[in-house]
């Protein structure tokens, strides 16, 4: 029974998000139908290069090159960004037992934000435009290592988590400090944006450069179910189950830091998914982290890609970020949650 429910719900979640890629396709300065889109996705161009699109009659070919090189990309990447984000948000409630728990709770997707700020703050992403992702999953992966060491030196939760609070004030400081001592207005213009978080114009090339990070990141929080299940039962009971504590935070910082540090890189500071996506699909999971995991990661994808037809549809000359949009929807989520925490008198 319970296994028939998690194939409906996660069937439900597929479903919802097949559509919304679809509808993502159609979406742009040049609207284009479902029959165009499927047209579009599965017929052969003859030409590929933009300076081929100026000059192409063909209306099959401009579809063909709209869909595939600048509007599938951009869906895609909200899928893998959107999911990773969600199981990470899972991941981390379950491991800190704490409703509020988030992927920047931790620090790591401040730390990546941090990466990317000094990159565009020094002029490296004018050298070499790889030079920004790379930089901003090296922070990731330093942040990681961090938190790890105090992960070993400490078997309780909440040294971690004030350990991600300090790290997560301390980025946020040096973040502030470049965007003050920032050379030029563009370069504060530069900053800004990043950390406002869009997957706007982006290529392939990004969905390749953050998806074997990603894909990891994903398959270790998996992994991590078990422990996690057991972990509803208390440190000592979970233990006596052979769960090794220390292995098992490990896991889940280390997922948690290449999921969120690899879409940092390539997509900005984009929050609260990891929050808000958890807690929807809680209930429906009934409560069972490790089946929450997989369903987290499915409506994070939803979410986002939902978010981005939203901001896509509304906006007019200039298009909102999309950080700005997931902030929107989930800081009112995050003070209801909190409302209601102090309401049940749980701290």
């Amino acid at each position: 029974m319970t296994v028939g429910r998690d194939v409906l719900l996660n069937s439900t979640l597929l479903l919802t998000l097949l559509v919304l890629t679809v509808w993502s396709l159609t979406i742009g300065p040049l609207p284009l139908s479902v029959a165009d889109v499927m047209s579009a996705l599965f017929s052969t161009a003859s030409s590929t290069s933009v300076d081929d699109l100026l000059s192409e009659t063909d209306l099959q070919t401009r579809y063909h090159i709209i869909v595939t090189e600048i509007r599938l990309p951009r869906a895609l990447l909200a899928v893998l960004v959107g999911s990773s984000l969600g199981m990470s948000g899972a991941a981390l409630q379950g491991l800190l037992r704490n409703p509020l728990a988030d992927p920047g709770l931790l620090g790591v997707s401040a730390s990546a934000s941090l990466g990317a700020v000094l990159c565009l703050y020094f002029g490296l992403s004018g050298l070499n435009l790889w030079l920004l992702p790379v930089s901003a999953m090296v922070f990731a992966a330093a942040s990681t290592l961090l938190l790890a060491l105090f992960a070993r030196r400490s078997s309780g939760n909440l040294v971690l988590i004030l350990a991600g609070i300090g790290l997560s004030s301390l980025t946020g400081a040096l973040i502030s400090l470049a965007i003050n001592l920032a050379p030029t207005p563009t370069d504060v213009q530069d900053i800004v944006l990043w950390l406002l978080g869009s997957i706007a114009d982006r290529s392939f090339d990004d969905i390749l450069l953050c998806l074997p990070f990603v894909l990891a990141g994903l398959c270790i929080l998996m992994a991590s179910g078990r422990g996690l299940n057991a972990l509803t039962l208390g440190d000592e009971e979970a233990a006596s189950l052979g769960v090794n504590l220390v292995r098992l935070r490990l896991m889940v910082i280390i997922g948690t830091a290449l999921c969120v540090g690899a879409s940092v890189a390539v997509a900005g500071a984009i929050g609260f998914i990891g929050l808000v996506v958890p807690h929807m699909l809680r209930k429906a999971t009934h409560y069972h982290p490790a089946r929450l995991l997989i369903a987290s990661a499915l409506g994070g994808a939803v979410l986002l890609l939902a978010a981005d037809i939203v901001l896509r549809l509304v906006s007019q000359d200039f298009e909102l970020m999309l950080g700005v949009v997931t902030s929107l929807i989930g800081a009112p989520f995050f003070l209801l949650l909190i409302m209601r925490t102090h309401t049940r008198g749980i701290r």
